[in-house]
């Protein structure tokens, strides 16, 4: 007899809502000093992703280019999933052990608004980190960096908030895959795929925007130039509908659609 190599979704639904009943017992400072490494870890993602694209687009076409951008750009979830780290995208499946009656609103809510703050704290430092080690000016880094940013803060409200949905469809699948698969490997190849989906078409990440806009904003400081409609106001113009958007397509389309098809009728609220 083997061992079994993956969980179905009705058993990783339930494993899911055996994660979600941390939140009960889990300490401040352990969802802070967790959420603080999630930012770092998509940071590094989001820098080995500019990093890649940089000059690829001129080799191999713009496609190409976001294909490997995504690829590399998913190193970051691997590192919160497998390591251990609190991201607020991921944690839209709370939901399912809310739905559930494991958990309460405040409780699920309290932990959104903690790991929130703690990634975007995170974030920032990274950013700062980065332009610190003068790393951008080594060949057209800080070039793709502040072209990444400027592009960001020019997405109008609207298509902000569906590439957050979208997004976060596809980022919640891939946690509730890799919770689903039993060994490292497994979960690294059920982060890669829904990441490097997203990335490659251009969906839009609360955390990554956290990174990818302070480091642009941060870089064309250091330079002492001004990038058009580039700002920290234009930053906030982002992240709030792109953190709209990614809520809805984790919460809707992945949390709340599976838990009625796997455990509604075992809830404790059913």
């Amino acid at each position: 007899m083997t061992d079994k190599r993956f969980l179905t979704p009705a058993e990783a639904l339930n494993a899911t809502v055996e994660n979600g009943r941390r939140v009960l017992t889990q300490s401040l400072a352990r969802t802070v000093l967790l959420s603080l490494l999630a930012g770092f870890y998509i940071a590094f993602g989001a820098q080995l992703a500019t990093v890649v694209t940089q000059d690829a687009a001129v080799h191999v076409g713009q496609g190409i280019a976001r294909f490997l951008g995504g690829s590399v750009f998913s190193v970051g979830l691997m590192l919160v999933v497998i390591c251990g780290a609190e991201l607020f995208t991921g944690n839209s499946l709370l939901t399912v052990a809310l739905l559930h009656g494991e958990i309460t609103w405040v409780k699920m809510l309290e932990n959104w608004g903690v790991v929130l703050l703690g990634n975007l704290a995170g974030s920032l430092f990274f950013a700062w980190l980065m332009v610190e080690s003068r790393l951008w000016e080594n060949g057209a880094v800080g070039d793709q960096a502040v072209r990444i940013a400027a592009a960001k803060c020019a997405i109008p409200f609207g298509a902000a908030l569906i590439r957050g949905i979208l997004c976060n469809w596809l980022v919640c699948l891939a946690v509730l895959m890799a919770t689903a698969a039993r060994d490292v490997g497994g979960k690294m190849l059920a982060c890669y795929v829904p990441i490097m989906t997203f990335v490659t078409s251009g969906f839009e990440h609360s955390v990554a925007n956290m990174y990818f806009i302070p480091t642009g904003l941060l870089v064309a400081g250091a330079r002492g130039t001004a990038e058009p409609g580039l700002s920290w106001g234009a930053f906030m113009g982002n992240v709030v509908p792109v953190t709209i958007g990614n809520v809805i397509g984790g919460v809707i389309f992945v949390a709340i659609a599976y838990w009625f098809i796997h455990l509604k009728k075992e809830g404790k609220q059913a």
